[in-house]
């Protein structure tokens, strides 16, 4: 993945009629990527989704990402990883190395090992309180800090991240947001979009 592809990481939410149609209006307001984050779908219910999702994102030029499941992110560019899931060496050793892999990290020391592991990319957070993640626990900007000052690999800031709150985030060293609730719980997800791609672009420089 180039670094540029983690500016705006769109992750998905809001299941609904219209749930294909919002994640097509995201990629069209400015997502640089895009994590399918499904909880509740699985087998051929969930293949067909990932399958659905996959051609939205390929008629876009954006990588696609699974959450958790490293087996469905065979049928997409790869996969991100909570500190719960399988470990980020098993993973890469099942994906190879032509997938993307990110992981999720809350310390300097699980930062330095999924570097070391094979990640790709991080998404470190929650940086704000979010009803996205229960019990997340907001993180400081200073461990913020720490781990972008730790790795060389991509790290994007994720948790609670809003319009309003992002500029916080401007000299941790991040290189994107991930963002949830702000694009697909927005009434027009285009231009809730189009707005953190903006903020996020100011944020990075």
């Amino acid at each position: 993945m180039k670094k540029s592809d983690s500016i705006l990481y769109a992750v998905t939410g809001r299941r609904g009629p219209d749930f294909y149609d919002a994640i097509k209006s995201c990629l069209e307001g400015g997502a640089t990527m895009l994590q399918l984050r499904e909880k509740e779908l699985k087998g051929d219910a969930f293949l067909e989704e990932v399958l659905r999702v996959k051609v939205i994102c390929r008629k876009h030029s954006v990588s696609f990402i699974i959450n958790d499941n490293v087996g469905m992110a065979l049928g997409a560019d790869g996969v991100h990883l909570g500190q719960d899931d399988l470990d980020v060496a098993t993973a890469r050793e099942i994906l190879g190395p032509g997938k993307i892999i990110g992981a999720s990290v809350h310390t300097v020391e699980e930062a330095v090992r999924a570097e070391r592991e094979g990640a790709d990319y991080l998404g470190a957070g929650a940086v704000f309180s979010t009803g996205s993640k229960e019990g997340a626990v907001p993180m400081s900007m200073d461990t913020l800090k720490a781990i972008c000052g730790a790795v060389k690999i991509p790290v994007v800031a994720i948790g609670g991240i809003t319009l309003d709150n992002a500029i916080e985030l401007k000299g941790t060293g991040i290189a994107g947001i991930a963002v949830i609730n702000a694009i697909f719980g927005a009434k027009d997800v285009k231009a809730a979009a189009a707005g953190l791609r903006c903020a996020a672009e100011t944020i990075i420089k």
